[in-house]
């Protein structure tokens, strides 16, 4: 992998654009569970995720880098970290409790997933103020939680992909694991190749978004 494609993939895979990520997934996967037929009468709901999870901690970030308190919003340096985590902790709070006092509108797996991930967020925020975690692994890693949970928890065991004139596509969560998995590995190995983290780190990443998304199943069933 060349450095060009690593940082592709390091911006595609960006921890932000994540749980929007899920979101779309959880959609495709099962839209009845939310109320809809299709994911475009889900576009209320993503509009929500988006603008909480991804343009809401930009322009904080942009905010933080304009008033000089980081040096790039890319936060090479673990100090310049702990500003962004806690205010992109804070809506993604705000963004769960929502979820999780509106079950009528909310499914269950969705209100598990955005609870791992804010779990998985701030025990990052703690242990980099020790040491560094690579953000990104805890993002592919909370994706992996949430489909080993969707097939052996909520027993998703295929879904149909509508394409338009190409047609239906009928696609077993085994395969999609397993894709998820392909993408998990260049995220860490991009991360490495960047040198933007150690080995330990990566992996580290991986266990806490994991773990976390297994940690939010067990606190809301």
């Amino acid at each position: 992998m060349t450095k060009v494609a690593a940082y592709f993939i390091s911006v595609l895979f960006h921890p932000l654009f994540v749980p929007t990520y899920m979101l779309v997934l959880l959609l495709l996967i099962n839209p009845y569970n939310f109320g809809v037929s299709h994911i475009s009468d889900g576009r209320f709901l993503l509009a929500q995720v988006i603008l909480t999870t991804v343009m809401f901690p930009l322009f904080s970030m942009f905010m933080l880098r304009q008033l000089d308190f980081i040096s790039s919003i890319q936060l090479k340096k673990r100090e310049e970290r702990i500003a962004p985590f806690m205010i992109i902790g804070m809506f993604y709070i705000g963004l769960v409790v929502f979820f999780i006092k509106t079950p009528a509108q909310i499914p269950l797996v969705l209100s598990v997933t955005f609870l791992g991930a804010t779990i998985a967020l701030w025990l990052a925020f703690l242990i980099n103020l020790f040491t560094k975690v690579s953000v990104h692994t805890v993002g592919v890693g909370g994706l992996l939680g949430m489909l080993v949970i969707g097939m052996y928890y909520f027993e998703y065991t295929e879904f149909y992909l509508n394409l338009g004139s190409l047609g239906y596509f009928n696609i077993e969560m085994k395969i999609l694991l397993m894709v998820g998995i392909l993408v998990a590995g260049l995220v860490g190995t991009a991360r490495l190749i960047l040198k933007a983290h150690t080995t330990e780190q990566v992996y580290l990443g991986y266990f806490i978004g994991f773990i976390c998304q297994f940690i939010a199943l067990n606190f809301l069933t």
